[in-house]
């Protein structure tokens, strides 16, 4: 995450959009780290969201939302992970995945209300003109169609940096792949600058998951 940080400075990223901000782990890595910009998280699962909200709360450049992003405007079912929610996704999770991280299997459903970025990000008042922004995406094979609901924000180049987690091997049905997620970004102009391990699976060390960072250049 220090790399990460990082690059932040160095592409003069003014506001990072948290996308599946779990319990806020991400937005407080890069706090501690040295990141002063804004800070606007998306997460619509009720306990982690009370987390992240009492961290936004002692921040006044950190503002959290209780919602889910997508391609959309409408009301998704969410199936909850047992691991505090960490693996929680829309989409249906795979054996591949269960039988790696047992703890992980769903526990229950929600439903929560969905946005697309590019109609709520200004309603929100946040301007999407100046090109500062870093999109964070973890929602769990979910990523594509949260970039399909951005395409407004791609198509005024309001973006200039990405993260996006993405899976070495199919662990939810319908997810994007990572040869997908890695084509789609080269489609938007981004150049791949970064990969950090998620997932392995502990028996063999293969390596099931990456966050992959991309940067406009």
């Amino acid at each position: 995450m220090a790399r990460t940080v990082q690059l932040l400075d160095h592409f003069n990223v003014s506001h990072v959009v948290d996308v599946g901000a779990n319990d806020g782990g991400f937005g407080s890595g890069i706090r501690q780290l040295g990141f002063t910009g804004g800070i606007t998280s998306f997460e619509p699962l009720p306990k982690p969201f009370a987390a992240i909200r009492r961290k936004a709360a002692r921040d006044e450049s950190w503002t959290a939302h209780q919602f889910a992003i997508g391609d959309t405007q409408r009301e998704v079912e969410i199936n909850v992970s047992g691991n505090s929610g960490l693996s929680s996704s829309i989409l249906p999770m795979l054996s591949t995945h269960r039988e790696v991280a047992p703890q992980s299997h769903y526990v229950g459903s929600i439903r929560a209300k969905q946005e697309r970025l590019d109609a709520l990000l200004p309603k929100l008042g946040m301007t999407i003109d100046n090109g500062g922004l870093f999109l964070k995406i973890d929602v769990q094979g979910y990523e594509g169609a949260v970039l399909n609901g951005a395409s407004g924000l791609f198509e005024v180049d309001a973006v200039i940096g990405l993260q996006l987690e993405l899976s070495l091997t199919p662990l939810y049905e319908g997810a994007l792949t990572y040869r997908q997620g890695l084509d789609r970004a080269d489609s938007l102009g981004f150049t791949l600058m970064g990969l950090d391990p998620v997932m392995s699976d502990p028996s063999s060390g293969r390596l099931l998951q990456v966050d992959a960072i991309f940067f406009r250049t």
